[in-house]
This record gives C-alpha cells, structure tokens and sequence, in this order.
C-alpha cells in the first residue's frame, strides 16, 4: 500500500519547511509520502498558549482541506498539538501532534523521561500535559534552553544548550530518555544523543517529527485513527 501523509507546521512561517523535509527522509518508508505545509496566516510561531488559539484555526482549514484531497493522516509539527484536538472531531483520518507520540515511545524504552523545551513561557504549558495524560510517574524533568523558535535556525547553537540541559537532565533529575520540547528542534536529537553517549550518560533522544510521522504511520497501515466513543463529531458541523 502507498500512504499519503501530511505534516503541518502550525507557523506562519516556511523558514523550517525544508529542513524538515529534509529530516524526515532516514525514518520513513519507501511507500510512504510526506508533504510539509505551513500556515499562511496566524501568528509566527507557538511560544505559548496565546499562540496556540490564534493559529488552530488555521491548522484545522488545512487539516480538513488534507482528508478532501486524499491524505490518509496529518501530523501536526507542534508538541503542544496546536488544533489537534479540536480536530480529531471532525476528522475521520487520523491526526496527532509530537507529544504523546514522543511521551509514549520514551516510556517503551526506559523508565522516566525529561523534556528539554525552548523557553520558559511553555514550561508550564508542557507540564499539563504530563498530568493531563497520567503520566507524572515517568516524568523526571522540564528544562529549557532560552532559545526562541526562530533562533533555532542556528543548529549548533541549538545541540551546544539542548545537551547542556539533557546531561543535567540525566545526572540531576535522574532522566533515562530526552525528548526535545520543540518540532522545530530539527537535526539536533541525533548530535546531542552522540554527545551523552561520549559523555558516559547514553540516554536516547527523540526527534519529535520523526518520533511523531513514524507513529502516523503505524496507525495508517493498521486502519487506526481517533475513537468516535472519545471525540464525537459535533452535530452542526457539515
């Protein structure tokens, strides 16, 4: 089977497209397609929860323009899944956001995780939902780097801060696995999880997108998409 997927970047702003783009290729399958879109009105990016209701709207136009024209499921580039939610509602193909499938992949490969995310205005945000998805149990830690989204075109800026607070993630707070608060961290999970290994501290490091299509596309083969018993389909909506 050939599977058409979408990944959405909840930005108004094309400055991290290609790099995606580019990221994704190792992790997905031959058959498998990934067209990366983001939006062209809203706020620049999501840096808290203010941006997150301003551009939802947006994703959603975009995610229900996707299942008309053949997609079979769209991630949503965002950790904080800006729209998805709402979206699950009126969709009949599946749609996720980077958290939960980062959150669950650390907990099948070791036992507590910290996120490192971009700036202190999501940390509380993150934490949420930890505890919205009863998962405080694995939760070691939230540490970040005080790099806005946009400054995270600067890569080696970017691995030289995410492993400084991973290490102490790992040595301080007794972490196992390191997921990366931020989609637009791109190119720096396979840099700082080389780093922690030479360091003596081999704790893995999720790469949200890739973590997150790779998800998508085990819920495409399998025919799985989001419960009509947890997200039920409004009734005025056509």
């Amino acid at each position: 089977m050939s599977i058409k997927l979408m990944l959405i970047i909840p930005d108004n702003s094309e400055i991290f497209n290609v790099k995606m783009k580019e990221a994704l290729g190792p992790v997905i399958s031959p058959d498998v397609t990934v067209d990366v879109v983001s939006l062209k009105q809203g706020n620049i990016c999501i840096e808290g929860r203010y941006d997150l209701s301003v551009n939802a709207p947006y994703v959603i136009e975009i995610a229900l323009h996707a299942e008309k024209d053949g997609y079979d499921g769209i991630v949503v580039s965002d950790m904080d899944m800006c729209g998805v939610e709402a979206a699950r509602e009126v969709l009949d193909i599946p749609i996720i956001g980077g958290f939960r499938a980062c959150a669950y992949t650390a907990m099948m490969i070791a036992q507590r995780f910290s996120i490192i995310t971009v700036l202190d205005s999501v940390v509380a945000l993150q934490t949420e939902h930890v505890r919205a998805f009863g998962i405080t149990e694995n939760f070691a830690s939230i540490r970040s780097v005080d790099m806005g989204v946009t400054d995270l075109t600067n890569t080696e800026l970017a691995v030289e801060r995410v492993f400084d607070q991973s290490l102490k993630a790992v040595e301080e707070d007794g972490a196992q696995a390191i997921i990366l608060g931020c989609t637009c961290f791109v190119g720096v999970a396979a840099e700082v999880a080389g780093l922690l290994k030479e360091a003596g501290k081999p704790a893995p490091v999720l790469d949200p997108n890739c973590t997150a299509v790779s998800y998508m596309e085990l819920l495409v083969r399998n025919n799985l998409s989001q419960s009509r018993l947890t997200y039920y389909k409004p009734a005025n909506f056509k």
